[in-house]
């Protein structure tokens, strides 16, 4: 039963407005910090294009935001999350730390 308890909390806190992003937007902060590489152009402000992330022993795609439009390829550092599969990410280049990721 406490178990049970704990995960509705644990899922009303995620879950309401303001907490984690959107209403139903969980995070996933194992990925923040995390190098990849961009497989669908970002537009910057103008759209999300989609990243690949080495995180929990295996490689995963995730829809990407950035500040400035980045190319197919570019390596890309993880800095925040907007929900489930959504993420944050920067320009990097620390190629030695990317290639040991993925």
């Amino acid at each position: 039963m406490a178990t049970r308890l704990g995960w509705v909390y644990s899922w009303r806190v995620t879950m309401r407005p303001g907490v984690g992003g959107e209403v139903g937007a969980v995070s996933d902060p194992a990925v923040i910090g995390r190098a990849g590489h961009v497989t669908v152009a970002t537009r910057g402000a103008g759209g999300a294009g989609e990243v690949q992330v080495s995180v929990r022993g295996g490689i995963e795609t995730y829809l990407a935001w950035s500040d400035e439009p980045l190319l197919k390829g570019a390596a890309v550092l993880v800095i925040g999350t907007r929900g489930p599969r959504t993420v944050d990410v920067v320009p990097w280049t620390d190629t030695p730390a990317l290639h040991a990721d993925c």
